[in-house]
């Protein structure tokens, strides 16, 4: 029996966090998309202009019984550099920022707890800097960013950033990665 729920992550360029999550055992589906806006139904062009105030996100729905909301962030924070203000490398504007858009209570507890334990631990030189905030809308991004990294391997962002992120996360997360039969 299936236990699903719902995280909305923003953590840079939606197509990378997209193609790890699914990867991922006991994640049912990621979609790239946006959210955190002020524009209905905003494009990708619209997007791009960092005027909306939504930010690329990723939406995982997810077995809880297979894999917890806390291992889904764990996951999050390895593929991205949350200390990046507005920007991850050199994909640049609020549209790139680190957030995570909670779903309910718990979640907005959980990532409290491990957004905390991060900042203690003091893993990145600089301080985090991904926000916290509730949902308020999520629109799915164009039919073109869905799975845009399998099939579009010969672009060139996705062979020289995308790739090489995945490659060293599924060496990280080998463990947690579904199995082809």
């Amino acid at each position: 029996m299936q236990n699903l729920q719902i995280a909305t992550l923003a953590g840079g360029c939606f197509w990378c966090i997209e193609s790890a999550f699914n990867s991922v055992d006991g994640v049912i589906s990621a979609f790239s998309g946006y959210a955190g806006g002020n524009v209905d139904n905003p494009s990708y062009e619209q997007i791009c202009s960092g005027t909306t105030g939504h930010a690329e996100v990723v939406q995982v729905t997810f077995d809880a019984l297979q894999i917890s909301y806390r291992d889904v962030l764990e996951i999050f924070f390895a593929l991205h550099n949350p200390t990046q203000l507005n920007r991850q490398g050199n994909d640049v504007g609020s549209q790139y920022r680190s957030a995570i858009f909670y779903h309910n209570p718990e979640q907005k507890e959980i990532a409290q707890q491990l957004l905390k334990e991060i900042s203690e631990e003091e893993i990145w030189p600089d301080p985090v800097v991904t926000e916290l905030v509730e949902i308020n809308n999520y629109y799915q991004a164009e039919d073109y960013h869905q799975d845009y990294f399998s099939n579009n391997p010969q672009n060139q962002y996705c062979h020289m950033v995308v790739a090489p992120k995945l490659a060293k996360f599924k060496q990280k997360f080998a463990s947690r990665l579904k199995h082809s039969s």
